[in-house]
């Protein structure tokens, strides 16, 4: 075994059940590594919800809740008020962030609270079946769409930047060591940190969407997807269809942070409350 997986696996939850091909062992190597880089096992806690990926963080020998399907993210919320020293990592799929967790999403991006959120896109329901999640590309086939899906997908990243996060960056399971940048950045960003990873799932968009359960042709479709954002901006609209931009895409400093708010707040006893806030709870 790897010398960072027997210091920072969690032995008796092994062996990982991940499909063959899935990319989300990839994402456990790059977090042990953020963790030994950094030393923050003492001091992170993990948060995740229901699917495949929300099984990531579990493999890790740290602090972890395992929540509710769509509640990660108000769950980790909790755990930074309690103790706002804490390093918060929530790790969740797509339709577990952005579907059914879409909500708390949107007002935890425009709380700034203090976490990171690692959603990882593999354009399904993967764990539960097959089904279309917010991310499903349009026309794509899974088992709740057979026909072709008639929705348009989620830009997650553009959605979070919308609805105010601090820090947005998107990779994929192709660039681990750009996933390991990524994970340092946002946990020494003060604020509201959200960083897509698009996967392949061999098992159910693999086969369902893309036309192909081969673990390497998966691999390979999402990584041929991925353009730079450099790249990007020196390219056509058309020459953009059907790809995805990858890496650093948005950082604002400075922007008010949630606990710092309301710890300001609990000792300034009200008295720094405006008039127009008193008129409105009066």
């Amino acid at each position: 075994m790897h010398p960072l997986a027997e210091k920072y696996l969690r032995r008796r939850a092994l062996p990982q059940f991940f499909c063959q091909g899935c990319g989300d062992g990839t994402i456990v190597s790059a977090l042990m590594r953020t963790v030994e880089d950094l030393g923050i096992i003492d001091s992170i806690a993990f948060v995740s919800g229901i699917g495949c990926s929300a099984w990531i963080p579990v493999f890790v020998d740290a602090d972890i809740i395992h929540s509710m399907h769509g509640r990660a993210i108000p769950v980790a919320t909790g755990v930074k008020l309690t103790d706002p020293n804490r390093t918060v990592m929530v790790f969740s799929g797509d339709g577990d962030c952005v579907g059914i967790g879409g909500n708390h999403f949107i007002h935890a991006a425009r709380r700034n609270v203090d976490m990171t959120v690692v959603m990882v896109n593999n354009a399904i329901y993967g764990m539960t079946g097959g089904q279309a999640a917010p991310t499903t590309p349009h026309r794509g086939v899974t088992k709740t769409s057979p026909l072709g899906n008639a929705e348009s997908p989620f830009d997650a990243c553009e959605l979070a930047k919308a609805a105010g996060a601090t820090y947005v960056a998107r990779w994929t399971t192709a660039h681990p060591r750009q996933i390991t940048t990524a994970f340092k950045e946002a946990i020494n960003h003060k604020g509201f940190s959200f960083i897509e990873i698009l996967s392949q799932c061999p098992t159910q968009s693999g086969r369902l969407i893309f036309g192909s359960g081969d673990p390497v042709e998966s691999f390979n479709m999402v990584k041929n997807r991925a353009v730079p954002i450099a790249r990007a901006k020196n390219m056509s609209a058309e020459e953009l269809v059907g790809k995805v931009t990858i890496g650093r895409l948005h950082v604002v400093e400075g922007k008010p942070e949630l606990c710092d708010e309301v710890y300001a707040l609990m000792m300034a006893g009200g008295e720094g409350i405006s008039t127009d806030a008193k008129l409105m709870v009066s």
